[in-house]
């Protein structure tokens, strides 16, 4: 604290002068120096504070890094690539199995476009404007097209429709010229698209219709009520060569190809079933077979890796900046000898060359090429990286990430609890998960009749629904079992639920349906409908049952497929049993890697009570402290400076008297002389 006056009062006795501030100045200058130590205290304390601020910065940093490696799913990535990448593309989702595909396109899927008989306008009315109703169907043609009159299909030509329903479209005054039949069929939504192509003759404008979707089941039959002219234009009936009086300009395709040899159809492009996990987007027919590869993403994990040794190494060298000691200088870094930052250094140092457990056949980093330096850094060899990524790539995955496995091909880890220990534990499965079943005991009725045999009331896992099948003539028991699926698929009440079903045919010519789902909640039961007892029977009704088995020699809890360990130090851990045989299945092991448990401690350092916050913390602390020193120290320098200039003043006011007197005296004095 700083003090001044305005006011300056000299008093002269004799030759001597008396200036009250400044002694006063002098005297509280003097006072100011037990501040000034406190202040400085603090500077160095919040030194010291900035110097945390950068090693939580460093930490922060090494997370951020380490946040792409501590969970197994960083490691499920996959990548699809095709040799030939004009023929067809793909992609793969985390479930898909590494693995090399021979793939042939024969066929792009297209969809049907049929052409109408030129006209001489767009904006004429076509017939007397009467109420025409246009009714389509979509489903499959069998026939040569041109073999009967030319441009048209045979007279031994079939259609069969794909039971999705008849879709409408009313021609009017309204609308009944060429653009407006387009826009009407347009605004229908009925899953065709309709356009004007003018094709430069004496009747350019021609109507054409595309079916939105492809695949020969998307192939139209069209009929017309009402007036002859627009019937005469649009009626399409591939069955009839006398009804057919539209040109079809693309015929209505599946795409053909072939996987390994196995022949595949499919009404589009873009197929995800064919390879489970995979999604092939054909782009054009091969000459020749191209590769489809699915493998890990490596490229990813390497790139992780290395931003993982880069963040580490900058965390280091900020530690050893902070912490060392110039012997040239005989100066010490802010943090030297700083026992928060000495224990962080050592236990990073620690786990870093712990080995990592239950990581499998790998378990220290440098058996992957990341090797500590002499100078405490670590550094990546890239073509020993590449090597374990190419042929262990799974304990490459356990190394970092918190991960499991199992040596059985039909069990997969699937999580873990805060309880459950790295370590290899035996499986033993005694009973297996199953899905809830209904069979009949009869031959199905082939023939369904609307409103005779046509609908069934299921219970599917506890969820009722209602469905009416297609009313025809099945071809056989799979044809109808297959009709009985896809309507049960449809169902709002089921779908909503995610619940899915499964209809075969057993060797008895009984139709089975089958609950997707596993365990004792999965159940089949045919309630009702005036199909039941046609195709079904007196139907027997099985409930799933669930897995159950032991993890590290103690019995777990099984719920559908998923099989959990109760206790021990498996706690938690669980895993999904897909099938087998009873009785000893190998192992499962259970790994935290490294950027698992790095990352927990980088937590745990930064967190409430860690010893980087609690270090900020009691540096805050004693700086709040040293501020409430400083200012009581400053108020009583008010205090005291008030003080010291009241009692120079007094003084001052004494010795101005005595002055008075002395010249009073001196002058008496002289005139006594």
């Amino acid at each position: 604290m700083s003090t001044t006056s305005t006011t300056a009062t000299t008093t002269t006795i004799g030759s001597s002068v008396l200036n009250v501030p400044q002694l006063v100045s002098q005297l509280m200058a003097t006072e100011q120096y037990p501040i000034t130590a406190l202040q400085t205290v603090t500077t160095g304390y919040q030194a010291t504070l900035t110097a945390f601020g950068q090693v939580s910065s460093a930490i922060s940093t090494f997370q951020t890094a380490l946040s792409s490696l501590t969970s197994s799913s960083s490691f499920q990535a996959v990548n699809a690539t095709v040799s030939d990448p004009t023929v067809a593309s793909a992609t793969a989702l985390t479930s898909a199995v590494a693995g090399s595909y021979s793939l042939s396109v024969s066929q792009l899927a297209q969809a049907q476009t049929l052409v109408a008989a030129g006209q001489t306008s767009l904006s004429s009315s076509i017939g007397t404007g009467a109420s025409t109703t246009l009714s389509f169907d979509f489903g499959t043609i069998s026939g040569s097209y041109g073999t009967g009159t030319a441009g048209k299909y045979g007279s031994g030509t079939t259609f069969a429709s794909a039971g999705n329903g008849i879709k409408t479209v009313t021609i009017d005054s309204s609308n009944n010229t060429l653009q407006g039949m387009r826009d009407a069929i347009n605004a229908a939504g009925i899953g065709v698209t309709a356009s004007v192509i003018n094709d430069g003759s004496s009747t350019p404008y021609r109507l054409v219709l595309t079916s939105t979707a492809t695949g020969a089941a998307g192939s139209m039959k069209i009929s017309a009520t009402g007036d002859a002219s627009v019937s005469a234009l649009l009626t399409n009936d591939p069955t009839s060569t006398t009804g057919q009086n539209m040109t079809e300009s693309l015929a209505a395709l599946n795409a053909n190809l072939t996987v390994n040899g196995i022949s595949v159809s499919k009404p589009i492009n873009t197929v995800s079933d064919i390879i489970p996990g995979v999604t092939v987007n054909l782009t054009k027919a091969s000459t020749s077979p191209v590769t489809l590869t699915i493998a890990p993403d490596t490229a990813t994990v390497t790139k992780n890796v290395n931003s993982f040794v880069t963040a580490y190494n900058a965390l280091k060298t900020t530690l050893t900046t902070l912490t060392s000691y110039d012997k040239t200088t005989q100066t010490a870094a802010i943090l030297q000898g700083n026992a928060a930052i000495l224990n962080l250094q050592s236990h990073l140092n620690g786990l870093l060359n712990t080995p990592a457990a239950g990581a499998g056949s790998l378990n220290n980093l440098s058996q992957i090429g990341v090797t500590f330096q002499s100078d405490g850094t670590l550094a990546v060899n890239g073509t020993q990286l590449s090597t374990a990524l190419k042929n262990n790539f799974s304990s490459v995955a356990g190394l970092f990430a918190t991960t499991g496995s199992a040596t059985d091909a039909m069990i997969t880890y699937s999580s873990y609890s805060s309880k459950t220990l790295p370590g290899t534990y035996p499986v033993t499965i005694t009973q297996l998960a199953t899905q809830g079943n209904e069979t009949g005991n009869v031959a199905p009725n082939l023939t369904i009749q609307a409103g005779v045999n046509d609908t069934l009331s299921m219970n599917i896992d506890g969820v009722n629904a209602s469905i009416t099948l297609p009313p025809k003539i099945y071809g056989s028991a799979q044809e109808l079992a297959s009709a009985i699926q896809t309507q049960l698929k449809a169902s709002s009440a089921l779908s909503s639920q995610g619940i899915g079903v499964s209809a075969t045919v057993n060797t008895a010519g009984y139709i089975s349906l089958s609950s997707n789902s596993f365990g004792s909640t999965s159940s089949v039961v045919a309630t009702g409908g005036t199909g039941l007892s046609q195709i079904f029977g007196t139907a027997l009704s099985t409930t799933g049952q669930d897995v159950a088995g032991t993890i590290g020699g103690i019995a777990a809890t099984g719920v559908g497929q998923m099989l959990t360990a109760n206790s021990g130090n498996a706690q938690g851990l669980s895993m999904q049993v897909t099938g087998g045989t009873l009785g000893a299945r190998g192992t499962i092991g259970f790994s935290q890697g490294y950027a698992y448990t790095l990352n927990n401690y980088a937590t745990s350092v930064l967190g409430t009570g860690g010893s980087i916050s609690s270090s900020t913390t009691e540096l805050n602390t004693d700086i709040s402290n040293v501020a409430k020193q400083i200012t009581a120290l400053q108020q009583g320098l008010i205090t005291k400076q008030a003080l010291y200039t009241a009692q120079y003043t007094a003084l001052n006011n004494i010795m101005t008297q005595m002055n008075s007197t002395s010249a009073f005296l001196t002058q008496q004095l002289t005139s006594l002389s």
